[in-house]
């Protein structure tokens, strides 16, 4: 079933003229069939100069609408319209509008985590990628950092700016768990331990590397290790495997994110067959959003 299933997804894919994007937490079995595997950047910079019509976006929703954002003449479909983020769902326009009245000198950076009617209030948006990068580069010695702390935190460590930062965070990231990771150094003692930054601090204190997923790729490629311990969503490992068959890999532990689990390969057929769910965002919002995506794309971390 599932073989068919499969060819008849490629079979519309070349008569869309789509493109299947998927992120590096997607399930094997999207990761296998999609045409870029990537972080949240990569694909925002994929999904604005893909030569496609359609694009298929295996993710979350925000993933979804930065690219209907970037690439408002195609079609963007999201296979699952109930893959959201709790991240991204902590912050909303009024209570952005108000850190920002109590910091009037201080312009925001939005991670890409986020609604596009909260982008469309900011003046650039980051990933974890590129975070640091897009703070230096605004034109204020005071930064507000949303949604999520860690990720702010991690900044403010960093930078010499004055950062105000939003009191989020992720659930998936935040089950990463000290105890299983001390666990795992004990049992792979020359592994190399990656983690992200939305992990808490005390996580960060035991890592070779504070990376988000596509500085976790670029580190391994360069590095003299054999084993790593990967403190990201546990989709990641499947990746590096597929990058990296010499190198062996463990998640760091339980860290699962059931968002970017409801993305099924009939699901994805359906939504290539129906040309639905189609993302769309009000026009208005989307013109505002962009030149906040468009500073986060055009910044390499």
């Amino acid at each position: 079933m599932e073989e068919s299933v499969i060819r008849e997804i490629y079979k519309l894919k070349t008569e869309r003229n789509a493109v299947i994007l998927a992120h590096s937490y997607q399930p094997p079995e999207i990761q296998d069939i999609a045409d870029h595997v990537d972080d949240s950047l990569q694909l925002s910079r994929i999904a604005a100069s893909a030569d496609a019509s359609v694009i298929v976006f295996c993710g979350v929703r925000f993933m979804a609408e930065t690219a209907h954002i970037l690439a408002p003449d195609k079609t963007v479909l999201l296979p699952e319209p109930k893959a959201g983020c709790p991240l991204a769902d902590c912050i909303d326009v009024p209570s952005l509008r108000s850190i920002q009245a109590a910091f009037p000198n201080s312009l925001t950076v939005l991670y890409v985590n986020s609604p596009a009617e909260v982008k469309a209030e900011s003046y650039a948006c980051c990933t974890s990628a590129n975070a640091f990068e897009v703070v230096e580069s605004v034109p204020s010695d005071s930064v507000i950092f949303a949604p999520d702390r860690n990720l702010g935190m991690f900044i403010s460590r960093r930078s010499d700016k004055e950062i105000h930062v939003w009191n989020g965070a992720c659930r998936t990231h935040a089950l990463a768990d000290i105890q299983d990771i001390k666990k795992h150094i004990e049992e792979w003692p020359d592994a190399e331990l990656l983690v992200h930054p939305e992990t808490s601090p005390e996580i960060w204190e035991l890592a070779d590397a504070i990376l988000g997923t596509g500085g976790m790729i670029r580190h391994i490629g360069s590095s003299r290790a054999t084993r790593f311990i990967i403190g990201t969503e546990e989709g990641m490992v499947y990746k590096l495997k597929t990058l990296y068959p010499d190198r062996k890999f463990i998640a760091a532990g339980k860290i699962y994110c059931p968002n970017m689990k409801v993305t099924t390969l009939p699901k994805i057929l359906d939504s290539l067959r129906n040309l639905e769910p189609v993302v769309l965002l009000d026009p208005a919002i989307r013109e505002k959003a962009y030149a906040a995506v468009a500073r986060m794309t055009e910044i390499t971390g």
